[in-house]
C-alpha cells in the first residue's frame, strides 16, 4: 500500500468513528497550502477547500496551529460551500502538515481519536532509521531534477520548509547574500519579512555571522537581543537563531529562525547540518539562475536591435521599448522623457495599460536633478526633497540619463511597487539600453523633422481639398484653424476674416491644448486691432518672430504666454481678406519652410474666401426669391379656397331658393292628405280591411312632410337667435338626447371636454342640430359598434380666437375620392337607407352662417373626424 493509500485510510477510519462528514490532510509547500490526501471530499467541496485555503487569514490561522502545535478549531457560517458547521485542525508533529476535519460539534473522546489517527498518519510519513538531516535534505534535492530544475523561488521555499521541518518554530526566512546584503526571498508565518534586505554591516549580529562564518543564536533578555532583525516577531518570541549558508570560506546566504522556546543543542546541530548539505544545491541554484539572468538580458538587447531600433517614428519606439522593459523587468512603470526644445519635454508614459505623450515644463519636473547628472540613480539615493517616484506607489526605481556628444537629450526611468525590485545586473543593463536609446531617438527626431517639412506642400494640399467647397466665411475660417492644428500639431492657432465693413470679425480657432484654445477665444475683443495680428491686417505683410517677448507689437493672452508667433495676411490683389496666426509656447519653433508654407495656404485660402463671398450673395439674392415665391403661391392658396368658399355659398343659395318654393307648394297637398286621410280613418270600423292601406298612406305623407321640414330648413326659412353660450352644454345637451342610440348601437362613448373652455355666439338649437347630424353620421359608419370620441378645446385660428368641437368615430371611413363632395346638397352614400344628403349640407350651412369652418380628416377604414370651428364672441 501507498503512503498516499495509508493515510486516507486512517482519515476514513476516524471519519467513521467520530461522525465527520469529510477530512483532508492539507501541506504547506512554497507558502501554499495544497490538499495532499482526503476522504469523503466530493468534487464541489475539494474546489472549495482550496479556495478556502488560498485566504491569508486561513494561512494565518493554519500556520499558528503548526507554530503552536496544538488543535484547534472554528465555525463556519451555513452559507459556506465546505457544507459543514466547524472545522478542526490537528497538526502533524515535525512537518508543515494539518489534518482538517470537517464536522459538526466534536466531543473531547472523539478530538482524543483525531490526534491519535494524527500521530499515525506522522508515523507512516516519517523515516526513523534515516538521519534527520538527510530527510531534510531530501526535500529540496528532488526540485533540481523535477518539472523546474531552475525555479530558485521555488527551490528556496523548499529549502526553508526542509528547515522548519526539522525544527518547530514560530517564523522562519531564507535569505541569499546579494553584494553585501541579505535578500530574504522566502519566509514562513512572516508575510512582513517579504523582499526584505538587510544591511550586513548595519547588524552587528550579521557581520559577526559573515566575519565568523558561525551560527548565532540570541535568547530575550541578552544584551544583544536588541542587535536582532525585529520586524516580522511577535511578543511571545524568546529566541532567535540565524545559520549561515557557506561555501569554502564565502557566505552565499543564511535562515533565521524564532520561536518561545530556547533551542536545544540536538536542535543547532541538526540545523548546521542541514545548512551544509543545502549550501552546495543553493549555490547550484544561484549560479543557474544569475546565468539565466544574464541570457534574459542579451536576449533583451538582441529585442532591443530587433524591434525597438526598427521604429520609424518616436511613437513607435517608445511603445516598443516599453513592451520590452514591461516583459523583462515585471513591471508598466516605466518614464521616457526627451527634451523638444530647450525648456519642454516630450514625455511618454503608460496609463491605465495605454501609451500616452504629454508635453511638460522642463523647469520643476521631477527629472531635473538626473539631467544634470551623468550618473544612473536609484530611487533609494533619492533625498526626501525629491519629487520622485514618477508614480503613486512606487517603491524602488532605477533612472537612468540619456545624452548624446555631451548634450542633455533625455531620461529613461523604470519604477515598481514591490520594494528592491532592480538588482545590480537590472541597473547595468538600463544604462545600456539609455546609451543606444540616446543615439537612437536624437537620429530618429532628426529624420521626422526632415520627412516634415517635406510632407508640408501635401499636407496643405489635403488642407485645401477640405475647404475649398466651403460657402460661408464663418465656416472657412473655423475649418482652417481646425485642420491646420490637426495637421500641423500647432499649440494655438487663429484664423481672422474681415467682414463687409473691412474689420476683424469673424475668427476660427484651433490648437493642441483645448485649455489654450478656450483662453484665447475668450481674450479676443472683435473687431481686432493693435498686435502682431492687427500690424499684419493694416500693412499687408506677414512676420515670423522668434522671440515675441523681444518684439514691441505683441499682445499677451491671459494665461497664455507664446514663445514664437507666424502671422501671414490672406490677399485678394490689393484687398486683404483676413490674416492667419499661429503661436507656440516655445522660442524659435518655426522655420522659414514652415513660413512659406503658411503663406502658400493664404494665398490659395483667399480665391476660397471670395468665391464663398460670392457663393453667399448669390444664396442671399435665392433666397428673397424663394420668399416671395412662397408668398405669391400663400395668396394664390387663400384665393383658391375664397372662391372656392364663394361656390359653395352659391351652389347652397340656389338650392335654398329651390328648396323654399318645393317646400311651399308641396307642404299644402301633403296637410290636405294627411286630413283628409285621418278624418276617413276615424270614419271606418277597426276591423275594415281598408284602414292598413289608410295607415300606409298617412306614414308615407308623413315622411314627406319630415322631408319637406328638412328643405325649410336647409333654406334658412327659421329665425336665428344668437346669444353667448357654452359648447359644452350644446355637447351634454345632444349625448343626453343620443346616449340611448349609442349604447343600443354597441358604441362606447369618450368625453373630453375643456373645463374652462370661452363661451362663443350662436343658436344653441342650430349648434345641437349639427352636432346631431355629425352624431348621426358617426353611428351610421359604425354599424358593428366601435368608439366615439367628442373634444373641445379653445384654438386659436389665423389670429383669431375660437373653440372647436371635433366627433371621430372608428368606423368605416370615406374614401378620397368623395370627401370633396360630402358637403353638396343630395349628396349622399346611403341612399339604399333612407339618406336624404341634406344632413351635412344644412350642417355646413348653419357652420359658415356663424362665421366658422368644419373640416374633415378620413381615411378608409380607419375612421372619420368632424372638427367644427366657431370665433369667439
Amino acid at each position: 500500500m501507498t503512503e498516499t493509500a495509508a493515510i486516507e485510510l486512517q482519515l476514513k477510519e476516524a471519519c467513521q468513528l467520530t461522525d465527520a462528514a469529510w477530512s483532508a490532510l492539507v501541506e504547506r509547500e512554497a507558502g501554499k497550502w495544497r490538499v495532499a490526501a482526503h476522504y469523503h471530499l466530493g468534487k464541489k467541496s475539494h474546489s472549495a477547500l482550496v479556495k478556502f485555503l488560498e485566504d491569508t487569514e486561513v494561512d494565518a490561522w493554519l500556520s499558528g496551529a503548526l507554530s503552536g502545535g496544538g488543535s484547534r478549531s472554528v465555525s463556519l457560517p451555513s452559507s459556506s460551500a465546505l457544507r459543514v458547521e466547524r472545522l478542526y485542525a490537528f497538526p502533524v508533529a515535525g512537518a508543515s502538515q494539518v489534518v482538517l476535519a470537517g464536522a459538526g460539534l466534536l466531543s473531547l473522546p472523539a478530538q482524543r481519536i483525531w490526534r491519535l489517527a494524527v500521530s499515525g498518519i506522522r508515523a507512516e510519513s516519517a523515516h526513523p532509521e534515516s538521519p534527520a538531516s538527510s530527510v531534510a535534505a531530501s526535500l529540496l534535492m528532488p526540485d533540481l531534477n523535477s518539472e523546474s530544475p531552475y525555479d530558485l523561488p521555488r527551490a528556496l521555499h523548499r529549502a526553508l520548509d526542509a528547515f522548519t521541518r526539522l525544527v518547530p518554530v514560530q517564523g522562519a526566512w531564507f535569505a541569499i547574500r546579494r553584494a553585501d546584503s541579505l535578500e530574504i526571498r522566502a519566509q514562513w508565518n512572516a508575510p512582513a519579512l517579504a523582499d526584505l534586505v538587510l544591511q550586513i554591516d548595519a547588524h552587528s549580529l550579521l557581520r559577526r555571522m559573515n566575519r565568523n562564518l558561525t551560527p548565532v543564536a540570541v535568547q530575550r533578555g541578552d544584551a544583544l537581543w536588541a542587535q536582532i532583525p525585529h520586524k516580522g516577531l511577535k511578543a511571545g518570541v524568546k529566541a532567535w537563531i540565524c545559520v549561515p549558508l557557506v561555501i569554502g570560506q564565502r557566505l552565499i546566504g543564511a535562515v533565521g529562525m524564532w520561536r518561545s522556546s530556547n533551542f536545544k543543542a540536538e536542535e543547532w546541530n541538526r540545523l548546521v547540518d542541514l545548512a551544509t548539505q543545502i549550501a552546495p544545491a543553493l549555490e547550484t541554484l544561484i549560479t543557474f539562475a544569475e546565468m539565466a539572468g544574464h541570457l534574459r538580458r542579451l536576449a533583451m538587447l538582441n529585442d532591443f536591435a530587433l524591434t525597438v531600433a526598427t521604429g520609424r517614428s518616436l511613437d513607435q519606439i517608445a511603445r516598443r521599448l516599453f513592451a520590452l522593459l514591461s516583459r523583462a523587468f515585471g513591471t508598466e512603470l516605466i518614464v521616457l522623457d526627451l527634451f523638444s526644445s530647450e525648456d519642454v519635454i516630450q514625455e511618454y508614459r503608460m496609463e491605465a495599460g495605454n501609451l500616452v505623450s504629454i508635453l511638460r515644463s522642463a523647469e520643476g519636473h521631477p527629472i531635473s536633478r538626473l539631467l544634470t547628472s551623468d550618473q544612473m540613480m536609484r530611487l533609494s539615493d533619492m533625498g526626501a526633497e525629491s519629487a520622485l517616484p514618477l508614480y503613486n506607489g512606487a517603491l524602488s526605481g532605477i533612472y537612468a540619463p540619456l545624452r548624446l556628444r555631451g548634450q542633455r537629450i533625455g531620461a529613461l526611468s523604470v519604477e515598481s511597487r514591490l520594494r528592491n525590485a532592480f538588482s545590480p545586473y537590472d541597473e547595468s543593463l538600463l544604462v545600456v539600453l539609455a546609451s543606444h536609446l540616446a543615439s537612437l531617438a536624437d537620429y530618429t527626431r532628426v529624420r521626422e523633422e526632415a520627412e516634415g517639412r517635406a510632407r508640408n506642400l501635401g499636407v496643405i494640399h489635403e488642407v485645401v481639398q477640405q475647404i475649398v467647397g466651403l460657402t460661408d466665411s464663418r465656416q472657412v475660417a473655423e475649418a482652417t484653424a481646425s485642420l491646420l492644428a490637426r495637421y500641423f500639431s500647432y499649440e494655438l492657432t487663429t484664423v481672422f476674416i474681415a467682414d463687409e465693413s473691412g474689420s476683424l470679425t469673424i475668427s476660427g480657432f484651433g490648437g493642441v491644448s483645448p485649455n489654450v484654445v478656450r483662453r484665447a477665444m475668450k481674450s479676443v475683443t472683435y473687431p481686432v486691432r493693435g498686435g502682431i495680428t492687427g500690424y499684419v491686417f493694416e500693412s499687408g505683410r506677414g512676420v515670423l518672430v522668434n522671440d515675441v517677448l523681444q518684439d514691441e507689437r505683441y499682445t499677451p493672452i491671459k494665461g497664455w504666454q507664446a514663445g514664437s508667433e507666424m502671422c501671414v495676411p490672406i490677399r485678394d490683389a490689393s484687398k486683404v481678406l483676413g490674416v492667419i496666426n499661429v503661436e507656440s509656447s516655445s522660442r524659435n519653433a518655426f522655420t522659414h519652410n514652415d513660413y512659406i508654407a503658411l503663406e502658400s495656404l493664404a494665398g490659395i485660402l483667399a480665391a476660397v474666401i471670395t468665391s464663398a463671398n460670392q457663393y453667399q450673395r448669390l444664396q442671399e439674392t435665392i433666397y428673397q426669391l424663394r420668399e416671395t415665391e412662397m408668398e405669391l403661391n400663400a395668396r394664390m392658396e387663400a384665393q383658391r379656397l375664397a372662391e372656392n368658399r364663394l361656390v359653395q355659398a352659391a351652389k347652397l343659395a340656389a338650392v335654398g331658393e329651390m328648396a323654399a318654393g318645393i317646400a311651399h307648394e308641396l307642404n299644402n297637398p301633403l296637410t290636405s292628405v294627411t286630413g283628409f286621410a285621418e278624418l276617413v280613418m276615424n270614419d271606418l270600423p277597426d276591423d275594415s280591411p281598408l284602414r292598413a292601406d289608410l295607415d300606409l298612406v298617412i306614414r308615407e305623407a308623413r315622411r314627406a312632410r319630415d322631408v319637406v321640414r328638412r328643405l325649410l330648413d336647409f333654406a334658412r326659412q327659421s329665425e336665428s337667435a344668437r346669444a353667448n353660450a357654452s359648447l359644452n352644454k350644446v355637447v351634454e345637451d345632444v349625448v343626453a338626447l343620443t346616449r340611448h342610440l349609442i349604447h343600443t348601437n354597441g358604441v362606447e362613448l369618450r368625453l373630453h371636454l375643456q373645463e374652462d373652455l370661452p363661451w362663443v355666439s350662436m343658436d344653441e338649437n342650430q349648434m345641437k342640430q349639427v352636432l346631431l347630424n355629425l352624431v348621426h353620421n358617426a353611428l351610421q359608419a359604425m354599424p358593428g359598434g366601435g368608439q366615439l370620441e367628442i373634444r373641445t378645446a379653445a384654438v386659436p385660428k389665423v389670429g383669431r380666437e375660437g373653440v372647436i368641437v371635433s366627433v371621430r368615430d372608428s368606423g368605416v371611413g370615406i374614401p378620397p375620392e368623395i370627401q370633396t363632395r360630402i358637403f353638396e346638397p343630395f349628396f349622399t352614400t346611403k341612399a339604399n337607407r333612407g339618406g336624404t344628403g341634406l344632413g351635412l349640407s344644412v350642417t355646413y350651412g348653419i357652420v359658415s352662417a356663424h362665421g366658422g369652418e368644419i373640416e374633415l380628416i378620413s381615411q378608409p377604414g380607419a375612421g372619420s373626424t368632424f372638427t367644427v370651428w366657431l370665433p369667439k364672441g
